[in-house]
């Protein structure tokens, strides 16, 4: 009788002691990965994007876009806005909700 308790109370034990250990562990392994080093292909990949956005952000648009590129963009532009009325589309439109009024009804 009393080794059948001992018995339970090690497996509890041991399912709480595991799942705890498992938690860690995962944690752990989060914790790890951003410490360490990227390898070569995310940091190449990284050095890639923030030149690109250097580069963007001292030409005012896309980079190394030539004649052709901007003559597309114009004609897209163009049918968009016959096809969808005036306003400027190179911006996002802005919206605005008005609260909708609620009126209590008498019971």
């Amino acid at each position: 009788m009393i080794l059948q308790q001992i018995l339970r109370l090690s497996s509890l034990f041991h399912s709480a002691v595991a799942t705890h250990v498992r938690r860690n562990i995962g944690l752990s392994a989060i914790v790890f990965n951003k410490a360490k080093e990227l390898d070569p292909v995310q940091k190449l990949f990284l050095d890639k994007i923030r030149e690109y956005n250097t580069k963007s952000k001292q030409a005012g648009g896309p980079v190394d876009a030539g004649p052709d590129f901007q003559k597309d963009m114009n004609e897209s532009l163009a049918r968009l806005q016959r096809a969808y009325g005036e306003g400027d589309l190179t911006k996002f439109p802005e919206f605005k909700f008005e609260e909708p009024k609620f009126e209590e009804t008498p019971k």
